[in-house]
């Protein structure tokens, strides 16, 4: 059903406040109008793209929390952080991700998000990984956004801090790992 102009913007702005991360795409079908004119509308209202929405909440909320790595080195961009807890990250595969003949996402970008979010859910200044068990579960394609979730484990006597990421396609589970992460420090926070 399509909407008058006006009521249109007043329901974007208001999805979009309530769903920052929702795509032009998702938006465009949400509203049954083209992509073209959800981009329009946000142009209208001053409502910047998602990649800006994402980095302004990442730098906003995130910068002085993390502290195992600079934000910047983070492959995805994190939406979600509780130290010593859980983490959750987004990637968008671009072609920078996939291989040209295919459009497939070569697995070390996936690794890549999924290892720095292991990183950054680190309370330390410092965390490396010790030893890493994963599984690709299913080829990530041109255009898929990519999320990952960690959940710190448990934290060991010798510095070693368990965290378990899986990373989901929509509600599909694309890729799990369990990550070792070597800290400088013990951290008794976690339970």
């Amino acid at each position: 059903m399509r909407r008058p102009k006006l009521e249109r913007q007043q329901l974007l702005k208001q999805t979009i406040e309530d769903t920052p991360f929702i795509t032009d795409e998702e938006l465009a079908k949400k509203f049954s109008v083209s992509i073209q004119t959800i981009r329009l509308d946000r142009l209208e209202l001053a409502i910047p793209e998602l990649r800006e929405r994402i980095k302004s909440v990442a730098t906003n909320q995130w910068n002085e929390t993390v502290r195992a790595l600079p934000l910047e080195e983070i492959i995805g961009e994190i939406i979600d952080l509780d130290l010593d807890h859980k983490a959750i990250s987004i990637l968008d595969i671009g072609s920078e991700h996939v291989f040209s003949r295919n459009h497939i996402a070569r697995g070390h970008h996936l690794f890549a998000q999924a290892n720095s979010l292991a990183v950054a859910v680190i309370n330390d200044e410092l965390a490396l990984t010790a030893k890493a068990d994963i599984r690709f579960r299913r080829q990530v394609k041109l255009g898929e956004r990519v999320v990952a979730k960690a959940t710190v484990e448990g934290i060991s006597e010798k510095n070693l801090t368990t965290v378990t990421v899986n990373s989901y396609v929509e509600n599909e589970k694309v890729f799990t790992g369990t990550f070792q992460m070597y800290r400088s420090t013990e951290n008794s926070d976690h339970v």
